[in-house]
């Protein structure tokens, strides 16, 4: 369902991605984890079409449909969703109305709002934030399950979590991540989770666990390299691989 060949994607002159071949079909959770740098990120904007990121060589296939060339709007047309690291603020926008325009389509505005009432309360988000513009003046966690609410609402084939749980306490990671998880009872949909913390796969078992270093997925495995890499750390997992990270490149994040 998506089909990745030989992704080479280079910002501002400089090559991050260097050939990154990945697939994954519907019902499956993959994760991707990494170092600091690695091109995790750069990996989840790439496939959202961020004019940013250039392609020069490889292409992206999705629902058997080459999209390498597409632009985000279409992309996201199309079944595909980012959940952004740092969200934005959007001045002037209330979340309610957003949503609405987003997601209402041809559907009846009360079952609309009794389904956006019910996601809320699933992600423990109080009414009034409906009102409220979107992210302004919100907190970390705040935002991150806008984000959530965004993708229960929208209903995306291919969802894109780029570091969903960075920011949120014990408490809020139980309940995005209960969200996520009812969102896959759809077994129509795929989700890529970006992460450097295996503490959120606790909660969201993936299929499949891969690593990114240096531009390239170096490591493939199912859930239990998630546990290897919270055990070891990055650093001695990729040296036992044939690869060495510098020392001054390593933060606590990476050495878990």
């Amino acid at each position: 369902m998506l089909k990745i060949e030989n992704l080479e994607v280079s910002v501002d002159g400089k090559k991050i991605l260097k050939g990154i071949n990945f697939s994954a079909r519907r019902g499956e959770i993959h994760a991707i984890m990494g170092p600091n740098g690695s091109g995790k990120s750069s990996l989840a904007f790439t496939i959202m079409g961020n004019p940013k990121y250039k392609i020069e060589n490889g292409s992206i296939l999705f629902d058997g449909k080459d999209i390498t060339h597409l632009k985000p709007d279409e992309r996201a047309k199309a079944g595909i969703f980012l959940a952004f690291q740092y969200p934005h603020e959007i001045p002037g926008v209330p979340l309610g109305k957003f949503l609405w325009t987003i997601a209402g389509g041809g559907r009846n505005f009360a079952d609309f709002s009794k389904e956006f009432k019910e996601k809320m309360s699933l992600l423990k988000i109080p009414d009034e934030f409906s009102k409220r513009e979107i992210n302004k003046g919100f907190s970390g966690g705040e935002k991150k399950r806008t984000e959530i609410l965004q993708m229960l609402m929208l209903k995306p084939t291919l969802a894109i979590l780029d570091e969903i749980d960075s920011g949120l306490d014990v408490d809020s990671l139980k309940i995005v991540s209960q969200a996520v998880l009812e969102f896959t009872q759809s077994k129509d949909k795929i989700v890529l989770i970006i992460t450097h913390y295996p503490r959120i796969l606790n909660y969201i078992k993936p299929d499949r666990v891969h690593v990114i270093f240096d531009g390239k997925i170096v490591l493939s495995g199912d859930y239990s390299l998630a546990t290897e890499i919270e055990e070891k750390g990055y650093e001695k997992i990729l040296k036992e691989i044939g690869f060495h990270i510098q020392k001054k490149d390593i933060t606590a994040k990476d050495v878990l």
